[in-house]
């Protein structure tokens, strides 16, 4: 593992944009504040802003925090992946790199808590809590399932894999191992796991901090039995195709489709079992949950079989 200062001297806190113009703006007074209250002698604190619309249309937004130090960039290579990379490429002069969501709104002693995580572990990545928010009336089915709960775990517990959407980066490590998130995974999702696994593999340590929370705004549009089976079948394509890019050789690549078969195949018959389980006793949470995992299982088969999912192409 690498070795890291007490204190940082320099902490950059990204978030990613494309086209959500009044999220960024609620977002960015309190990232500005967060900033501020880690700020010490010897430690400069940054907000940056990465824009991967070409076209750059969050600048305005951005303008009226410019006296606040918030740093502005576009990147133009469409996909989140490359808005990841173009935020570690921006941060070269910091010790730490920390992701948020645009539509995510952290709470008190958000920022801090994940550096006093990352001082006291020694840790090479620190990833915080993350509690949903709907906005709207949640389908009856995707309520039954009880899908936006998100997983707490106490602080320091050791976590094989993460998203960046409230995670904190020991960037010394990250260079120093030449990390990248893939851009391949770019506009299907899924290179953030593959990021962290590639860490984990590395030697590095990734914790959790259950005191770093950020909420979750979830819009309407996602509380729908659609979208929930949409990202199913995504989360479990973006997870075979992750493996067997940690696959080194031709040989391992094959064995980890085969795994991702298995295991793909294994989902899809329990998971309609429970459905039809479900179905029968009339009992919502087994038919959801069956559904959803059968989903993923759908997923892990498309992407064992060279398929990419692309839940964020552009037209």
């Amino acid at each position: 593992m690498t070795a890291q200062p007490t204190t940082p001297t320099a902490v950059t806190v990204a978030v990613l944009t494309f086209r959500r113009p009044e999220d960024l703006e609620a977002v960015l007074p309190l990232l500005v504040r967060h900033a501020a209250e880690v700020r010490a002698p010897g430690c400069a604190a940054e907000v940056l802003v990465v824009d991967n619309d070409a076209e750059g249309s969050a600048r305005e937004v951005v303008r009226r925090f410019e006296a606040d130090g918030v740093r502005y960039v576009v990147e133009p290579t469409p996909g989140i992946a490359a808005a990841r990379n173009r935020a570690l490429a921006e941060a070269q002069a910091s010790d730490v790199l920390v992701f948020i969501d645009d539509d995510e709104r952290p709470h008190d002693g958000w920022l801090r808590h994940l550096l006093d995580t990352w001082r006291g572990t020694g840790a090479q990545a620190v990833a915080g809590a993350v509690v949903s928010e709907v906005s709207g009336e949640v389908d009856a089915w995707a309520r039954a399932g009880d899908f936006f709960r998100r997983r707490r775990l106490p602080t320091g517990t050791r976590i094989d894999v993460a998203a960046t959407n409230n995670l904190l980066l020991d960037l010394s490590f990250v260079r120093g191992h030449g990390l990248l998130f893939d851009e391949r995974f770019g506009l299907s999702g899924g290179s953030d796991t593959l990021f962290t696994r590639r860490l984990v593999a590395d030697g590095g340590l990734l914790v959790w901090c259950d005191e770093s929370v950020v909420t979750d705004r979830v819009p309407a549009e996602r509380l729908t039995r659609e979208w929930v089976l949409r990202r199913a079948f995504r989360s479990g394509n973006s997870s075979s195709r992750v493996d067997v890019v940690l696959a080194r050789g031709r040989g391992a690549r094959a064995a980890a489709r085969v795994r991702a078969v298995v295991r793909g195949s294994l989902r899809l018959a329990g998971g309609g079992a429970r459905w039809v389980l479900g179905a029968v006793l009339r009992d919502e949470l087994h038919a959801a949950r069956g559904l959803r995992t059968a989903a993923r299982g759908s997923g892990m088969l498309a992407g064992a079989g060279g398929v990419v999912y692309q839940e964020y192409r552009r037209a």
